[in-house]
């Protein structure tokens, strides 16, 4: 018997030289099928990300530096968009009206958000009320803008209507300079509360509950628990929430072009709309493509900062 198992380890081939085999494709037959079957399972995704995502951007790449319209071949112009970028007024502005606009709806959505999901987490658990809350974002945008636009009229719409009756004025909130932004950013903030509050609350439920068992047995009161407690643990979930905010923010276009059109005066022509403006109403799109690179590049470094100064990769759970 000894025999037998000294000859039969010496016939196994030695453990170096199976991982080489493995490491240069040398598998079984059963493994090189099972191979092939997994390029066919995702030779769809594959195929529909080279093609809807890969491709488009390394052309959006290579015509942001050329001089294209449509009915011409695109012409190499190196860096010429990009300097006539860094003068242009229009697009600063735009860049600025959009940055307004991200504070505004991503400040306000973070703290409605954390309040609803709060409410949600301690005081109900009917699946009802969750529906309600998330509906609205599962509502498309531009009937969203135009329900919204038709309640905001100067002369028509009824949040006016309530507010003349109560005694006031009535408000131009999409027909103002100073309201413009303002009400689209409540009207962003309406339609994406629901998705943010229910990632929030699942992160509620994430926390143990013997943390505030704890903290209720040192009397702590449950203001100061969600100061203390609440809010730290949830450090990575609003890490996320923001970033995914942030970058929904920065692509606004579709509630504007319903509600203000960039009006009035450029007052909330924010960059998705000069962009969209110099691509499908001025066919310049080279320089379309270069400001959308340089928006791209732009949510990268936010994206990378937030990340960085939030500590989205650390939890105070184990702390």
């Amino acid at each position: 018997m000894a025999v037998l198992e000294t000859t039969a380890r010496e016939q196994r081939p030695p453990r170096e030289a199976v991982r080489r085999r493995r490491a240069a494709g040398f598998t079984s037959p059963a493994h090189r099928g099972d191979a092939r079957l997994a390029w066919v399972l995702i030779a769809p995704a594959l195929i529909g990300f080279l093609v809807f995502a890969a491709y488009p951007t390394v052309r959006g790449i290579y015509l942001s530096f050329t001089d294209f319209a449509v009915l011409s071949p695109p012409e190499w112009i190196g860096l010429d968009n990009y300097t006539h970028l860094l003068h242009d007024e229009v697009f600063w502005s735009a860049l600025g009206v959009t940055v307004y606009f991200v504070v505004l709806s991503v400040s306000i959505s973070l703290v409605v958000s954390i309040v609803t999901a709060a409410v949600l987490h301690r005081l109900t658990s009917s699946t009802v009320i969750r529906g309600l809350i998330i509906l609205p974002f599962l509502i498309s945008a531009v009937v969203a803008g135009t329900v919204w636009s038709w309640m905001l009229d100067t002369q028509l719409g009824i949040v006016n209507i309530v507010i003349k009756a109560l005694g006031g004025d009535g408000i131009q909130f999409l027909t103002s300079r100073g309201w413009a932004i303002p009400s689209i950013a409540l009207i962003s903030v309406w339609k994406q509360m629901g998705y943010t509050s229910i990632i929030i609350f699942a992160g509620l439920q994430t926390i143990p509950p013997t943390i505030y068992e704890a903290g209720r047995v040192d009397g702590a009161s449950e203001l100061k628990m969600f100061q203390r407690l609440t809010l730290p643990l949830l450090r990575p979930i609003l890490a996320l929430v923001v970033v995914l905010n942030v970058i929904g923010a920065f692509q606004v276009f579709d509630i504007v072009q319903v509600t203000t059109k960039g009006g009035p005066a450029n007052a909330s022509n924010v960059l998705q709309m000069y962009i969209y403006s110099k691509a499908f109403g001025q066919f310049d799109f080279g320089y379309a493509a270069a400001m959308s690179l340089s928006l791209f590049v732009i949510l990268i470094a936010i994206t990378f900062l937030q990340m960085r100064l939030l500590r989205a990769n650390e939890s105070d759970t184990n702390a």
